[in-house]
């Protein structure tokens, strides 16, 4: 599992573990709900991070990919000239 995919799956659980426990408190409900939003903006922003840090990464691999396939074209179109020379006298 991947880096981001784990704080992804951490910062779900403790969000849902958060919730629930508050669920359970005995505090009045304006605290309560008081406290569950500032929780869900929280989550909000650090899922967002996550995502921006995937995509980058996935821009970044997908670059890479991009680089080695033109390497291996050039590769492949250098040793079909250098067979037609050979071949060809």
């Amino acid at each position: 599992m991947s880096k981001s995919n784990s704080s992804l799956w951490f910062v779900a659980g403790a969000s849902l573990g958060a919730t629930l426990a508050l669920l359970f408190a005995p505090q009045s409900g304006e605290k309560t709900r008081r406290y569950l939003g500032k929780q869900a903006r929280r989550t909000g922003s650090r899922l967002a991070e996550v995502s921006e840090d995937a995509i980058d990464k996935s821009r970044d691999l997908f670059d890479r990919g991009r680089e080695l396939a033109d390497e291996a074209a050039e590769m492949m179109e250098e040793g079909i000239d250098r067979a037609r020379r050979t071949f060809q006298g």
